[in-house]
């Protein structure tokens, strides 16, 4: 029986990376396998709308993102897999939520200080320029996504822990003003930093425009391997793997013996062109299968309208009570025959 309940939030404003394969989307899919939990996992479309505001774009992602999850051997039928926007209980929920939120607290916001902080540094009168009320209140919102389905744990990265936090005092902040119907979530960092490297050597990123797309084709994905910047020591000269993008791309996909097996390669002096061929290879040949599955997805995109529209059967059977008991707490339900 489980007895933790994981929540993981995918915002749908790009196509996928392997960043983004290593960092979220294997270990919640290898989460989702296991016995002693229950997994919810949805598309943060209303999320994408703070920074993207080109809907083709939008819908693209929603598209690319659900069949990723799919291709890489997400089971529908052992997690609850739906689209933020099929579940309306949630935007209720974040409206009562954010009755309840101090704007001190959302003035702290990391996200927020940040934008503002380069509007006062670049000089600008005005340090809430092109700031919108959803970057502002967007912590609210995703207090509501966790809040919604009694989320036990919260995978999140570093940058995120202060938004749990957050969601934590609003939750305390409705449950003392109201009635204990929230479950405080607990956050979960990974031990190992999962963060690839991009072509650049930066962490990579969509904004940096630096990525490695998760299913490009054979030929377009050994173009990008083969742009990976290393350094100028030549064939035979031995290489440090610290640091280098090429090797921890390797390691993140391959065997422990084939990853000792590369970094002897490095200590002997391996050209920096085969030392690439090497990591196109054990790219493709863990993605081609699943790349095949991905393009299969997206071909049929009424399979997985079926497939979401499913998982938002699901997610409601959680979200119906709970909003119904909130509204009874603040004094928003029909009235008494």
């Amino acid at each position: 029986m489980a007895t933790k309940r994981f929540l993981t939030g995918i915002t749908t404003s790009g196509t996928p990376h392997l960043g983004n394969y290593t960092g979220a989307i294997r270990p919640a899919i290898e989460a989702s396998k296991r016995d002693d939990t229950e997994n919810f996992y949805f598309l943060a479309d209303y999320h994408a709308l703070i920074k993207c505001h080109d809907p083709a774009l939008v819908m693209q992602s929603r598209l690319e993102i659900a069949a990723t999850w799919l291709a890489m051997g997400l089971d529908p039928e052992r997690a609850v897999f739906y689209r933020q926007s099929d579940v309306p209980e949630v935007m209720e929920l974040s409206w009562m939520l954010t009755c309840m939120t101090a704007k001190g607290l959302m003035n702290r916001a990391h996200a927020y200080k940040s934008v503002a902080q380069e509007n006062i540094d670049s000089g600008d009168a005005d340090p809430d320029k092109g700031i919108t009320m959803g970057l502002f209140s967007y912590p609210v919102l995703m207090a509501a996504d966790i809040l919604m389905f009694k989320a036990t744990h919260v995978p999140v990265g570093r940058d995120q822990i202060q938004h749990l936090e957050m969601t934590r005092d609003i939750a305390q902040r409705f449950n003392h003003h109201y009635k204990d119907l929230l479950v405080l979530p607990e956050v979960v960092v990974s031990e190992e930093d999962a963060i690839l490297s991009g072509l650049d050597g930066r962490k990579m990123s969509k904004s940096y425009g630096n990525t490695i797309p998760l299913f490009e084709t054979s030929k377009k994905l050994r173009k990008l391997v083969m742009k990976i910047v290393t350094n100028s020591q030549e064939p035979g000269e031995a290489k440090s793997t610290e640091g280098s993008s090429l090797f921890e791309i390797y390691r993140a996909f391959a065997t422990p013996e084939e990853t000792a097996a590369m970094a002897q390669a490095y200590a002997d002096g391996i050209g920096w062109g085969d030392a690439k061929q090497q990591l196109f290879e054990k790219l493709d040949s863990v993605l081609s299968e699943p790349r095949e599955h991905y393009l299969e997805l997206m071909a049929k995109p009424g399979h997985m309208e079926e497939i979401m529209q499913a998982g938002a059967v699901k997610a409601r059977e959680h979200s119906v009570p709970l909003i119904e008991a909130m509204r009874e707490a603040v004094g928003i339900s029909s009235f008494k025959k």
